[in-house]
């Protein structure tokens, strides 16, 4: 009797005792335990665009409110006034002297005779190098002989006259082309004078007062003591200029 009950017992308290075996399959409800994390993030993320929106919008405010410097229309007038002359320097030789007035009467005579002047040595030596080259030609291609109708009769006919010549030929063709580089020079300078005229004349005050005050003085010239001379200063006059 005893072994049948417990034969019994036995049988009923396996499936127990193999569920108390079984591993806890309660199943944690993680949702509400990220669900603050989550909200602590999205709450920190929408914190730091809104900061950067604020700091944004304040560089924009300060970016509008920063002073912006304009140029008044005289200062725009003054500056226009002294780019006029320079430009119609270069297109017309002159024009900007007589733009800025003055002395432009005794200026535009200078630069235009400094332009013929150049025109007529321009001329020179490219007549002469013509004419040389002419001859050399005639010399070379007939075993350097005297041409008939020779500019130069003084030089007679062989090797030694004809190499002369080709030097002074090289010689006017270089002054030649030495005359067109200081007339581009020279065109360059006017429009470099109209330049800073206009700028002594607009864009700086120079005043008119000049005062000139002459006066004696004795300078201090310890120097030209000597067994002749005791007397260590020097007599002169000096001359103050104020502008």
């Amino acid at each position: 009797m005893s072994r049948l009950l417990f034969l019994l017992l036995l049988v009923l308290g396996v499936p127990f005792a193999g569920r108390t075996q079984q591993p806890d399959s309660v199943r944690r409800d993680t949702t509400a335990l990220r669900q603050p994390v989550v909200d602590s993030l999205a709450m920190d993320t929408t914190e730091s665009r809104r900061e950067r929106r604020q700091r944004e919008r304040r560089e924009r405010e300060a970016a509008d409110a920063e002073p912006v410097v304009f140029k008044d229309s005289a200062r725009l007038a003054l500056e226009k006034m002294s780019e006029r002359p320079w430009k119609r320097s270069l297109m017309v030789p002159g024009w900007g002297q007589v733009t800025n007035g003055g002395w432009w009467w005794l200026k535009v005579p200078v630069i235009y005779g400094g332009f013929v002047s150049l025109a007529l040595v321009f001329d020179f030596n490219n007549s002469y190098y013509h004419d040389i080259l002419r001859e050399v030609q005639y010399r070379i291609n007939n075993n350097h002989a005297v041409p008939p109708n020779t500019k130069y009769p003084w030089l007679p006919a062989g090797q030694q006259a004809t190499d002369r010549m080709i030097l002074a030929k090289d010689s006017y063709r270089r002054n030649r082309d030495l005359t067109v580089l200081v007339a581009v020079g020279w065109w360059g300078l006017q429009a470099v004078e109209a330049y800073v005229t206009s700028m002594l004349k607009h864009r700086w005050e120079m005043g008119d007062e000049l005062s000139i005050r002459v006066a004696p003085t004795i300078f201090a010239q310890p120097g030209l003591v000597s067994a002749h001379t005791y007397n260590p200063y020097t007599y002169g006059v000096k001359i103050h200029l104020q502008f």
